[in-house]
C-alpha cells in the first residue's frame, strides 16, 4: 500500500509540475529574470502550493504516525549553518542556469530532451559526491 500511495503521489506531483509550467525551463528562466521580461506566474503557483501545504504540515507536526501508520519523520534542525547555505546556493545557481530543478527534471526526462538527461546525470554525480564527502566527514 505504501508503494502504491507513493506512486500516486508522484504522478499527481508530476502532473502538477506540468500543469503549472514548472517543467518548462523557458518559463522558469522567465520567472527568474527579474530585470528583464519577468513572468511572475510561478510566484502564484508557489504561493498556492504553500497555502495548500500549511494545513497538512501543521497537522503532521502534532502526530507521531502518518496516515498510513509509519513513524512521522519531520525535520527537527532549526539553525542555519554553512552546509545548508552552501547547498542552497548550489541548488539555486543550478536552477538558474538550467531552468529546472530535480522534480521537473524527472518529469521532463520522459520527453526525451537531452538537456534533462544531462541535468539528471549531473544531479546524480552531485549526489554521489555529497555521499562520498559525508562518508569522509564522518571518519
Amino acid at each position: 500500500m505504501l508503494k502504491l500511495t507513493a506512486f500516486i503521489a508522484g504522478v499527481v506531483f508530476g502532473l502538477g509540475l506540468l500543469l503549472a509550467g514548472m517543467a518548462n525551463p523557458e518559463k522558469v528562466l522567465a520567472f527568474l529574470d527579474v530585470t528583464g521580461a519577468w513572468d511572475p506566474s510561478l510566484a502564484l503557483v508557489m504561493a498556492g502550493a504553500i497555502g495548500v501545504a500549511i494545513g497538512p504540515l501543521n497537522w503532521a507536526r502534532h502526530q507521531t504516525r502518518s496516515v498510513l501508520g509509519n513513524p512521522m519523520r519531520l525535520p527537527t534542525k532549526r539553525e542555519l549553518d554553512l552546509r545548508l547555505i552552501g547547498g542552497s546556493l548550489v541548488f539555486g545557481i543550478g536552477w538558474g542556469v538550467a531552468g529546472i530543478c530535480p522534480g521537473p527534471a524527472v518529469t521532463i526526462l520522459l520527453t526525451g530532451h537531452w538537456q534533462a538527461v544531462v541535468f539528471i546525470l549531473a544531479m546524480l554525480v552531485g549526489m554521489l559526491l555529497f555521499t562520498a564527502l559525508e562518508l569522509r566527514r564522518e571518519h
